[in-house]
């Protein structure tokens, strides 16, 4: 474990090599899993206020989750994730005519449509954040779904938290991210003076 400030970071997320693959795993990421993304309070109403921009991109089942339950709703740990469909996609996936899965809201992003980009709990995957009274934890969390990303990383020599450059700055700030690289840059030439 590393710690910066108050977080406490997995040190996967410097050994382990990580680079999304589309055209691999099509984004699953928005469709497999036991609940929706995990969502910070104040993101609620940002997911609330993107739904006029992006309604359109939804599904039809996706649409009729929402006008039920809402953007969100609380999973079997209590915490709030996006609402999902027929217990798998997440309301706000969108295909292309390709059958890759994106996110609506981010799509909407990209085109200058609204300010707030996804959730950043799915900005940050595959790293995961608990928040506990003392610390945050920072975590990997390996999915087999994400296989061809692993293996497209180790081609691409690119570690989980360079790989997250943005959403790490995004979540905890340039000085954080800057303190984490150096503290990386340490491990490796230790690993590599031991390893002589």
């Amino acid at each position: 474990m590393l710690q910066i400030k108050d977080a406490l970071i997995s040190l996967d997320l410097i050994d382990r090599q990580f680079c999304c693959d589309l055209a691999h795993c099509s984004g699953m990421c928005c469709v497999e899993g036991d609940s929706g993304a995990p969502v910070e309070l104040d993101e609620i109403a940002e997911l609330e206020n993107s739904l006029p921009h992006i309604w359109e991109d939804l599904s039809e089942k996706a649409k009729v989750v929402i006008k039920k339950q809402g953007v969100v709703y609380a999973d079997h740990d209590g915490e709030m994730v996006t609402s999902i469909v027929n217990g798998k996609d997440c309301v706000f996936t969108c295909y292309d005519g390709k059958g890759i899965c994106f996110c609506a809201i981010e799509k909407a992003w990209r085109a200058g449509k609204i300010s707030f980009m996804k959730p950043i709990s799915c900005h940050l995957y595959p790293v995961r954040i608990k928040k506990f009274d003392d610390f945050t934890a920072v975590n990997y969390q390996e999915w087999s779904i994400c296989s061809s990303a692993r293996i497209y990383g180790k081609q691409l020599g690119l570690p989980v938290y360079q790989f997250l450059k943005e959403p790490l700055i995004r979540k905890f700030g340039q000085e954080w991210y800057e303190e984490l690289c150096e503290a990386a840059e340490m491990l490796k030439s230790e690993m590599k003076s031991d390893s002589k």
